[in-house]
């Protein structure tokens, strides 16, 4: 079993940068496809990005494409996601999130099965 912990988040101002780290422990992550979820306070989890096991595959939710770069080290067992001219829209609690069962990107939070704790995004006006 994999566990991923989430860091790199905080406040920002709109139009600022920032970059979040999945770290994986127990298991490397070249056996799974991972994915960045975010969720807003009232609203559903949302996806975010998603990469595939070989790295050959990225999906981006329409409102950050151009803005957001999934990417993953596997030497250091991390994701990363890179947020580049950040809206206040963007805040949210950020999750990483690990799934071996589908091939390719899922865009679903059901479809995966190891989640972190969250790390909180705010962007200021």
């Amino acid at each position: 079993q994999v566990q991923v912990v989430e860091s790199g988040g905080g406040l920002v101002q709109a139009g600022g940068s920032l970059r979040l780290s999945c770290a994986a422990s127990g298991r490397t992550i070249s056996s799974y496809a991972m994915g960045w979820f975010r969720q807003a306070p009232g609203k559903e989890r949302e996806f975010v990005a998603g990469i595939s096991r070989s790295g050959d595959i990225t999906y981006y939710t329409d409102s950050v494409k151009g803005r957001f770069t999934i990417s993953r080290d596997n030497a250091e067992n991390t994701v990363y996601l890179q947020m580049n001219s950040l809206k206040p829209e963007d805040t949210a609690v950020y999750y990483c999130a690990a799934t071996v069962a589908w091939l390719g990107v899922r865009v679903t939070p059901s479809d995966y099965a190891h989640w972190g704790q969250g790390t909180q995004v705010t962007v200021s006006s």
